[in-house]
């Protein structure tokens, strides 16, 4: 770590937010007419370009509907869009006050895999977001993790050196591509998991 002040990037979904809310692939599956199993793989395989801000929603929604040959109008896409911004819509209380706590020791950032008219919702929804020292929202910097051109948006947006970052994701492949990048990582199990390894990396208050 450099000299400068240390910085706890965070993951969102898995960390300080809820992953997807359950048995929403059953709905929004039953909106489309499409058998959950069929759909959730739609889901899933045409994703990334939509976090990464390649497709908007439109793009996306149809891209999904194609691949299961079904045909819908915007209606039916607005109804699965905003289903979809639903599902992804819960946080950990008790997450979000203890990221926040650490801007006492340390700068706190955000990094999400999220699609842009997800991350305008997201923003809306949670004003705690605007206390953080800088959020970096997949589908707005135009790079989704792993993509190291994510991590590196960071580094230049807080005007640091990698080595003055732990990145904090539940995902071990981010994790990895945080640390090739010269990020220090943490995989996130659990707070009290986190508040040790954080007490360890922090300076002394």
């Amino acid at each position: 770590m450099s000299s400068r002040r240390p910085i706890v990037l965070f993951d969102l979904f898995g960390v300080l937010a809820c992953h997807q809310r359950p048995c929403s692939m059953d709905e929004m599956a039953a909106l489309s007419g499409a058998p959950t199993d069929a759909f959730t793989t739609a889901y899933w395989t045409l994703r990334r370009p939509y976090d990464a801000g390649e497709w908007t929603a439109f793009q996306y929604w149809t891209a999904v509907l194609d691949s299961l040959s079904l045909t819908a109008g915007p209606d039916t896409i607005e109804v699965l869009r905003l289903a979809d911004i639903d599902s992804w819509s819960r946080v950990d209380d008790r997450m979000v006050t203890y990221a926040q706590s650490l801007r006492e020791r340390a700068a706190v950032a955000l990094l999400s895999n999220i699609p842009a008219d997800h991350a305008d919702a997201f923003r809306t929804a949670q004003p705690w977001l605007r206390h953080l020292d800088h959020v970096a929202f997949s589908g707005k910097i135009k790079a989704a993790k792993p993509d190291p051109a994510a991590f590196r948006h960071c580094v230049a947006a807080l005007h640091a050196d990698p080595a003055d970052f732990l990145f904090v994701d539940d995902r071990a492949e981010n994790v990895r591509a945080a640390q090739a990048t010269g990020m220090n990582g943490h995989l996130f199990t659990g707070r009290e998991e986190l508040a040790a390894a954080l007490d360890t990396w922090l300076p002394t208050p």
